[in-house]
Order: structure tokens, then C-alpha cells, then sequence
């Protein structure tokens, strides 16, 4: 793991949260191909660790050229362990900017989530100066539900991130 030399982008109390490389690939072909992130998130069709090189490219680090932000490796200060990815992304489907977040299933229920959805909603807010952050989720993800209603969202409306994807649940700050 490369955590030393790529610069965190934010440092929470228990977390660091940095840039992603193609060097983190063998990490991002596990969690992608979770039964929980296929189930919640969705299939992003991540079987090698090219695909996975190509996933970091073309996904967060393109999003980090183009918009200045994008979904951050998330790691435990205390030994550098890789626990999930979080971060701001920017779809063409959704006016708005959306907190993203998914965790390996082993560090559920601490607490991190919260942690790093915050420090990355603090930052697109106060740093970026992005006035409206939101959140979208399956309607079924109720620990995704908990974590943006701990952020202050709301419950806005339904939504489909794609023409031909499920309805999801967008959560927005209250007007």
C-alpha cells in the first residue's frame, strides 16, 4: 500500500482518506465484488485486477481531473488498513453533487462511515463550496439510510441514476 507517499486529501480522528492509484486495485477488486456492494450499490462488472487499474482510472481518478474531487481510499490511521472508499462524485444523471461511501462488511456498524461521510460532506461544503450535497441509496440500505440522516439529510424524492436502473431513494438537505 502506497498510503505513505499519495497525500491524504482529509484526516478524521480514526481515518485517512486519499486519492485513489492504480496501486490500489487489489483492494477495490475485493470490496466491488462484495455480496453487499453488488447488492446495494450494484455490479460493476470488476473481475481482474485490470479491470480494477481501469475502474480507478476512468472512475475517481478522471473525477479528480475533470471536478476536483471524487471517491477517496479510506484508511485506518492506525496501520494504514484500507476499510473502504468515500467521497463526492458527480453523476450526469443528477444536478447535484452526492456523498458516496461503501465499506468492507467487517467494519460496519463503528461508527466509520459516519466519520468519513462527514469529513468528505464538511469538505465539499466548506472547501469546495459545493451549496448542495445530496445522497442517493436503495431503498432497502437502511445503515446507508442512518448514515445520511446522521448528515442532516432528508428524504427528497425517488429517483434513477440510469434509464433502465431501479428507483433509488435521494436524500437531501432540508431547504
Amino acid at each position: 500500500m502506497n498510503s505513505s507517499i499519495t497525500p491524504p486529501v482529509l484526516k478524521t480522528k480514526r481515518l485517512i482518506l486519499r486519492h485513489l492509484t492504480p496501486e490500489d486495485a487489489a483492494f477495490i477488486l475485493d470490496l466491488l465484488n462484495q455480496p453487499s456492494f453488488i447488492q446495494f450499490i450494484g455490479d460493476r462488472g470488476v473481475r481482474t485486477l485490470a479491470d480494477a487499474r481501469d475502474y480507478i482510472t476512468h472512475g475517481p481518478m478522471s473525477s479528480y481531473q475533470r471536478h476536483g474531487f471524487g471517491l477517496y481510499l479510506a484508511l485506518l490511521k492506525d496501520g494504514y488498513e484500507p476499510i473502504g472508499i468515500c467521497g463526492l462524485i458527480k453523476r450526469e444523471t443528477l444536478p447535484d453533487v452526492d456523498v458516496g461511501y461503501a465499506l468492507l462488511p467487517q467494519f460496519w456498524g463503528q461508527g466509520l462511515a459516519t466519520e468519513a461521510a462527514t469529513a468528505v460532506f464538511t469538505y465539499g461544503r466548506e472547501t469546495l463550496g459545493i451549496p448542495r450535497i445530496v445522497g442517493v441509496v436503495n431503498a432497502d440500505n437502511a445503515g446507508s439510510i442512518a448514515v445520511l440522516q446522521k448528515l442532516g439529510l432528508r428524504f427528497e424524492k425517488t429517483v434513477r441514476l440510469s434509464d433502465d436502473g431501479p428507483e433509488v431513494l435521494l436524500f437531501a438537505p432540508e431547504a
